[in-house]
C-alpha cells in the first residue's frame, strides 16, 4: 500500500514537472499572441494577403481588401443567434465565462483523452482553436496553447466576432461579410433573417459555401435553411412567428 502511495506522489510529482515543460516548448513555437493588438496584426497580415491574391487575379477592385477590427456590436444580432445555436451553444451569452480550473481541466481532458466537460466552454474553445487555425497554427497541442492565450484576453463576445471574421470560405472570400456580399452581392448589414439563415448554412458545423454561392441543390439549400429558422425559434432566439415569416421567404436561388 505504501509503495502504490509512493508511485501516486511520484507520478503527480512528475506531472507537475513535465506538463510546464511541455506547455512552455509549446508556446516557444507559436507566434507572439499575448494581446488582442498581436492578434489583429497577425490577421490583418494573413487577411489582406488572401484578398489581394483574388485582386491580382481578377482586377476587382470593387471592394476593399483592408482588414477591419470585428466589432460585436456591429454583427447582426440574428446571424450570431444561428451561428451559437448551430455550433450546439444557444445558452453561450447566458452563462458566465469559463475561466480558472474548469478551463484549465477542460484544456487537459482534449490533449489526455480526446474529450472534454459539459458546459458552453465547449464552445468558447472551439472558437479560439478556430482563430488559432486561422492563423496557420499547426498540430492539436500548439493549437490549444494558441487557444489558452486567446482566451486570455477575449471575452465572449470577441471570440466570436473574431472567428466570424477570419472565416476561410474560398479564395480571397474571407469572414462573413466578404461572404454575404459574395452570395447575396449586398453588405452583411442589410441581410434580413431569411438571407442570414442561408448565410449561416455556410458556416460551420454545415460548410455548405460551395453550393450556395453557385446555387447547386437548391431545393437542399432551402429545406436546411428552414431547419435552422425552425431550430431558431426552438431554442427561444427569435419567435415562431419571425421563423414562420422567413421561411415563407425564396431564397437566393429560389
Amino acid at each position: 500500500m505504501k509503495t502504490l502511495l509512493w508511485l501516486v506522489l511520484f507520478l503527480i510529482g512528475l506531472a507537475g514537472v513535465a506538463l510546464p515543460a511541455v506547455y512552455i516548448h509549446a508556446a516557444s513555437k507559436l507566434p507572439q499572441l499575448e494581446t488582442e493588438f498581436d492578434l489583429e496584426k497577425q490577421l490583418r497580415h494573413s487577411i489582406e494577403g488572401e484578398r489581394m491574391s483574388l485582386v491580382a487575379g481578377t482586377f476587382d477592385r470593387s471592394r476593399s481588401t483592408a482588414y477591419k477590427k470585428p466589432e460585436f456590436l456591429h454583427l447582426p444580432k440574428d446571424l450570431v443567434a444561428l451561428y451559437i445555436a448551430q455550433l450546439g451553444c444557444p445558452t453561450y451569452f447566458q452563462t458566465p465565462r469559463e475561466d480558472g480550473p474548469k478551463w484549465a481541466w477542460r484544456l487537459f481532458s482534449m490533449v489526455a483523452f480526446g474529450t472534454e466537460p459539459p458546459g458552453d466552454g465547449r464552445c468558447e474553445r472551439l472558437l479560439a482553436v478556430r482563430l488559432a487555425v486561422a492563423l496557420g497554427i499547426q498540430g492539436a497541442l500548439q493549437q490549444t496553447v494558441a487557444a489558452n492565450r486567446l482566451h486570455s484576453f477575449l471575452q465572449k463576445d470577441q471570440l466570436i466576432a473574431y472567428d466570424l471574421s477570419a472565416l476561410y470560405f474560398d479564395r480571397g472570400v474571407v469572414g462573413v461579410e466578404d461572404a454575404a456580399f459574395k452570395i447575396f452581392r449586398r453588405e452583411l448589414n442589410t441581410l434580413q433573417l431569411p438571407q442570414l439563415a442561408e448565410l449561416a448554412l455556410t458556416l460551420p458545423p454545415h460548410f455548405m459555401y460551395a453550393d450556395t454561392a453557385v446555387c447547386r441543390n437548391a431545393s437542399l439549400i432551402r429545406q436546411n435553411r428552414d431547419v435552422l429558422l425552425s431550430d431558431l425559434a426552438g431554442y427561444k432566439l427569435v419567435t415562431e412567428e419571425r421563423a414562420r415569416t422567413a421561411m415563407s421567404q425564396p431564397t437566393v436561388c429560389r
